[in-house]
């Protein structure tokens, strides 16, 4: 898929066109187009690709890391893990207002792509660092931040404005 081929719209690129190209850009980051960095104690990311329709994000995932419940706004989102493997904790909706959290793996070579209002926590649970690559559309202008009450419900806790995939967090801000 060239970059040029744009959806029209509020989200310029296609679920699937999101799909074909963090499967692209995952496939040079193997390659060795792009170098990822190891950061033991936090995950590291560099921007691959930027234009007005679209970001391209390579992330690096120490053991134990997680993004929390989060949403991308008003974009479109996909990953691919290059190496390693996470976990990804996403909101599934039941149709009747409620919902819970459903859980699944993404392995070396598999992703998952994210509509709009779609709420999840991505997280590194295996023993070693985990490498993937991301796209959203159009770029990341803010992400918002979840809880599950004790009632079962999914609450926005925040609102945070980014054009990046790893803003600061909520105890970085509080410092």
């Amino acid at each position: 898929m060239a970059l040029s081929d744009r959806a029209g719209g509020p989200t310029p690129l296609v679920l699937s066109q999101l799909r074909a190209l963090v499967r692209g850009f995952a496939a040079a980051v193997e390659g060795g187009a792009h170098r990822p960095v190891h950061d033991p104690a936090a995950r590291w990311y560099t921007r691959l690709h930027h234009d007005p329709y679209v970001d391209v994000w390579l992330i690096t995932w120490p053991r134990d890391t997680s993004t929390e419940l989060h949403d991308h706004a008003g974009s479109l989102g996909a990953l691919t893990v290059v190496r390693g493997s996470l976990t990804e904790h996403r909101w599934a909706y039941d149709g009747r207002g409620g919902g819970a959290i459903a859980t699944r793996e993404l392995p070396a070579g598999r992703g998952a792509a994210f509509p709009l209002g779609h709420v999840h926590d991505v997280v590194n649970t295996s023993h070693e660092p985990a490498v993937s690559v991301h796209a959203y559309s159009p770029p990341l202008t803010a992400m918002s931040y979840y809880a599950v009450d004790d009632a079962g419900s999914l609450r926005r806790t925040r609102t945070v404005l980014t054009d990046e995939p790893e803003p600061q967090s909520l105890q970085e801000a509080l410092r």
